[in-house]
């Protein structure tokens, strides 16, 4: 199953697929990590390092450096993980750091990059857990994170933003209008 895909701007041959179908509903099937492609598809290699993430949302390439790529791991759908966050790889996927992580209950949904500064990044994070007949989404480690270091630190957001808990959460920024962000937020209250 796929959950994200990216196709490097500047090679368009070269193609990522993160695994694990992102939208978590109770029938939902699960990924083994991130492959690449560097030949339009025809043949696809395994990266390294994201085997246990189970889950993908999201997948950006930097687009000034196709060898940096951010990956967004939700996590486990049933159970805590340790492998949910944001990872980033600086060697084309060879290897991956994970660069934003709040707790076992929590992964990342989403991620917006600035084209025009690659620095500036947001990322959402998202609790949530898969019962037999129930769903919870949403709780008070879900936000809206910024970094302006390409993922060294992070800050929470909380100006203009819905109470918490929050849910999942999707992030859009205008190519045009960089220093803008659409943010779709699930919450209770507004």
């Amino acid at each position: 199953s796929i959950g994200a895909l990216a196709i490097d701007q500047q090679n368009p041959k070269t193609v990522y697929v993160g695994t694990g179908e992102s939208n978590m509903r109770n029938t939902v099937s699960i990924g083994e990590g991130l492959y690449k492609t560097v030949d339009g598809g025809d043949n696809w290699t395994k990266t390294g390092g994201l085997d246990s993430t189970e889950h993908i949302s999201k997948i950006i390439i930097d687009p000034k450096n196709s060898n940096t790529i951010y990956v967004a791991a939700p996590g486990a759908l049933w159970s805590d993980s340790k492998h949910r966050g944001l990872y980033k790889s600086v060697d084309g996927g060879k290897t991956f750091e994970k660069i934003l992580y709040i707790n076992e209950k929590t992964g990342v949904a989403d991620i917006a990059v600035d084209p025009s500064n690659p620095s500036i990044m947001y990322a959402s994070t998202w609790e949530f857990r898969r019962q037999p007949y129930a769903f919870n989404s949403g709780g008070m480690s879900s936000g809206i994170f910024k970094s302006t270091d390409a993922g060294k630190t992070w800050k929470e957001l909380r100006n203009g933003l819905p109470n918490k808990p929050m849910g999942r959460t999707a992030l859009a920024l205008a190519p045009s209008e960089p220093n803008r962000i659409l943010a779709i937020v699930e919450a209770e209250t507004t």
